[in-house]
């Protein structure tokens, strides 16, 4: 049964693409079919972790949207580009063009057509996991995409603004009636107590914490220059990755 997976997190900055890739790929080394749909079409960015420009990615998520182009031809398998041998894993990127960017921000585009073409990336794609990487705070297509979702995956840091915008995103998934959702806390400085800390969230939110992961000066070194699961298999970073994925299989 294929499951949708969103990941969102009401502010920037929280590392949430970062987390999204590693994660789907994690998934796809457990021998998995994964895709990661970048609907972040204000600012986006999750293809850098993957190597992929406008000069690989002839077709995007715009192309899509503005009826320029089937879903499934927006779809890049980066498995060869990441050297995975198990499983599979597609890209469907969102356009850097400043030309697209504008166009969506002052023409907007039929958000419905955004369910359809997740679902028929499922078919076509024969997908075990869909991954979809939202763009932060609260938009239409944003709430699309929690709503649709199997699963979603709220991403903060430890700060007050990132509790108090949560507490917003939590009430509003309640109110679209998503049933399942996880909390994952990044760039915890180490010398906050994690158990404690966990226990907090919790006990605010009424969700579980299915990971906490440390600030890590090794992630923030490697500058979205690649995947970091795949760099640093040992990390313990890593392994906290493996421990969520195991949670979502």
């Amino acid at each position: 049964m294929s499951k949708i997976i969103a990941i969102h997190s009401f502010r920037g900055g929280t590392g949430k693409s970062n987390l999204t890739a590693n994660l789907a790929v994690t998934m796809a080394l457990q021998d998995k079919r994964v895709a990661i749909v970048d609907t972040d079409l204000q600012s986006p960015g999750i293809h850098a972790l993957f190597g992929i420009d406008e000069t690989i990615a002839c077709k995007t998520l715009n192309d899509y949207l503005w009826n320029r182009s089937s879903i499934a031809d927006t779809a890049y398998e980066v498995t060869s580009f990441m050297a995975i041998t198990q499983g599979k894993i597609f890209l469907i990127p969102s356009s850097i063009n400043a030309d697209e960017i504008a166009k969506i921000l002052s023409e907007g585009y039929n958000v419905s057509l955004l369910n359809s073409g997740f679902q028929r990336l499922i078919q076509e794609l024969e997908l075990d996991y869909l991954f979809i990487d939202t763009h932060p705070g609260l938009s239409r297509e944003t709430l699309l995409s929690i709503a649709i979702s199997d699963l979603l995956i709220v991403i903060l840091r430890p700060d007050r603004q990132d509790f108090q915008g949560t507490a917003v995103t939590i009430n509003i998934s309640r109110q679209l009636q998503v049933s399942n959702m996880m909390m994952i806390v990044n760039k915890t400085p180490s010398r906050m107590e994690f158990s404690s800390l966990q226990q907090k969230i919790e006990k605010t939110y009424n969700v579980s914490v299915a990971g906490i992961f440390p600030l890590s000066e090794d992630m923030a070194q490697l500058g979205s220059s690649g995947l970091f699961c795949l760099q640093y298999p040992d990390h313990f970073f890593t392994q906290i990755l493996q421990s969520l994925a195991d949670k979502i299989s």
